[in-house]
C-alpha cells in the first residue's frame, strides 16, 4: 500500500491565513449592531483588497469565497438567506475586480478597487434579493441609498488597504 503525503505550498498557507484573519473579522463584524439593516461596513474586505494588489485575483478570490463559507458556518448562517446574500455580493465582487484587474492591473490602487468592489457587492445583493426574496419594484427606492453606503465603506475599506499595503512595503 502506498502513501501519499500532500504538503501544503507557500501558496496553500498564505490563503491559509489570510482567510482566517478575514474570518476573524467577519465573525466580529457579524456582532457589531448595525443602524441599517443588511448595512456592514465590510472591512474583511480589506483582506481580500490587500491580497488582490499583493498577491493577484486568483489568491484574492480564495480569500473571499473561503471567508464567506467558513464565516458562514461559525456564526450558523450557511445555507440561509444570509449566507446567499453574502455569498452572492462575494461573487458579483469577486467578478468585478477579475475583470478590472485583467484591465486595468495595479492602476486603480486600493481605494479604486475597493470601491469597485463594495458596489458590486452591494448590486449583487440587491439582484438576488429581487429576483429570490423581495420581487417588488419598491425594493428598488433603497439602491441609492446602500448603493451610497457601499461607495462610503468602499472608500474606507481602500483608505485602510492602502495603509496596510504601503506599511507593508
Amino acid at each position: 500500500m502506498t502513501t501519499i503525503t500532500l504538503l501544503p505550498d507557500r501558496e496553500d498557507t498564505l490563503v491559509a491565513w489570510l482567510t482566517a484573519f478575514a474570518i476573524m473579522i467577519h465573525v466580529f463584524e457579524a456582532a457589531i449592531p448595525s443602524p441599517f439593516p443588511g448595512a456592514k461596513p465590510g472591512l474583511a474586505n480589506v483582506i481580500t483588497i490587500a491580497t488582490l494588489l499583493i498577491f493577484g485575483w486568483r489568491t484574492a478570490a480564495w480569500v473571499s469565497l473561503l471567508r464567506v463559507l467558513v464565516a458562514s458556518l461559525m456564526i450558523g448562517t450557511f445555507l440561509s438567506p444570509t449566507f446567499a446574500m453574502s455569498l452572492s455580493g462575494a461573487l458579483a465582487s469577486i467578478l468585478i475586480l477579475g475583470a478590472s484587474w485583467r484591465l486595468f492591473g495595479h492602476y486603480l490602487g486600493a481605494v479604486g478597487y475597493s470601491i469597485l468592489a463594495a458596489l458590486a457587492h452591494m448590486g449583487g445583493q440587491f439582484l438576488l434579493a429581487y429576483t429570490l426574496f423581495i420581487p417588488n419594484p419598491g425594493i428598488l427606492r433603497l439602491l441609492p441609498v446602500f448603493m451610497s453606503l457601499a461607495l462610503v465603506f468602499g472608500l474606507l475599506s481602500g483608505i485602510i488597504a492602502a495603509a496596510m499595503i504601503k506599511q507593508e512595503s
